[in-house]
């Protein structure tokens, strides 16, 4: 199995969102909980981070080339300038919840960004999930989530997986052309003592790749469900992965310190950090907002 080298120990309270940018050949990804949004160059291991003004889930590249699109928990939507990343707000679509914030987004080949929420607490099912259209309406397409997560697609584009973490489900919708999602069904279910199913993304083989909050493991499920890979991680709190590198050949993963007693972080010195995986097969590249 391949070894997962620690790239950036940032010790990220709650490290998540890894996008792979084919335009600055770079990785982005948020810690939740800093609240900041860093960025890792490969090439030349640079580092840089923007500490952010709120709680941030998840930044998506615009088609457009000006910048990136953001979830935050006041803001909801928001546009980030590109050089000084300051939030140009877009629209909160849950204001009578304002203990709910973003937690994970994707976006298709159609620019659409499929964002989904939870209750910051993780008690009350208050979540949704949301399709944010290029034209900057959104619309709620599923709700009852207590932590809504991981958004990915098939390469076809014509399946959604999204999860409700709490649960320890995975669903698959079918989505038609319109962006209407159909025929909602358990994908998976994760069993007690392998974590909770966290952030995911499919391979170009489509394949679905799993990160398992307290599962010290990530998992690639077969289009049938089937459990084809487990790839075991030095940290227990694994919370999302995307293909990156100019082969995108690369798997990068975050990982989380948050909750995590004195004794435990002892035990793993690497919570927090963000690691690079040799996967043995290719990914897709990231959808851009059309907006």
């Amino acid at each position: 199995m391949p070894d997962a080298q620690c790239l950036w120990q940032a010790g990220a309270a709650l490290g998540e969102g890894p996008l792979w940018s084919p335009r600055e050949a770079a990785l982005y990804w948020v810690d939740i909980k800093a609240p900041a949004l860093h960025r890792y160059r490969p090439e030349d291991g640079d580092k840089t981070s923007w500490m952010m003004p709120e709680p941030i889930g998840w930044v998506i590249e615009r088609a457009n080339g000006e910048g990136l699109v953001a979830g935050f928990k006041e803001r909801g939507f928001a546009f980030l300038t590109p050089g000084t990343m300051m939030p140009e707000v877009i629209g909160q679509p849950e204001p009578d919840y304002p203990n709910n914030r973003f937690n994970d987004a994707k976006a298709d080949a159609q620019g659409r960004i499929w964002a989904g929420t939870m209750d910051e607490n993780e008690r009350e099912a208050h979540g949704s999930l949301y399709r944010l259209d290029p034209d900057l309406d959104w619309h709620r397409v599923d709700k009852g989530y207590v932590v809504a997560n991981g958004p990915a697609f098939s390469p076809d584009g014509a399946t959604l997986y999204h999860t409700d973490t709490f649960e320890g489900k995975i669903y698959a919708f079918d989505v038609a052309k319109g962006g209407k999602l159909t025929n909602k069904r358990v994908f998976v279910t994760i069993p007690e003592g392998d974590g909770y199913p966290d952030g995911m993304t499919c391979d170009a083989e489509g394949c679905l790749w799993v990160a398992h909050w307290g599962g010290w493991r990530i998992t690639r499920f077969a289009a049938s469900g089937r459990v084809d890979r487990v790839i075991e991680m030095p940290v227990s709190q694994v919370t999302s992965l995307a293909f990156g590198g100019a082969g995108m050949d690369r798997l990068f993963v975050t990982s989380a310190a948050t909750g995590l007693s004195e004794k435990e972080l002892e035990e793993q010195p690497l919570a927090g950090a963000l690691f690079e995986i040799d996967p043995g097969v290719k990914g897709l590249p990231a959808g851009q907002f059309g907006g």
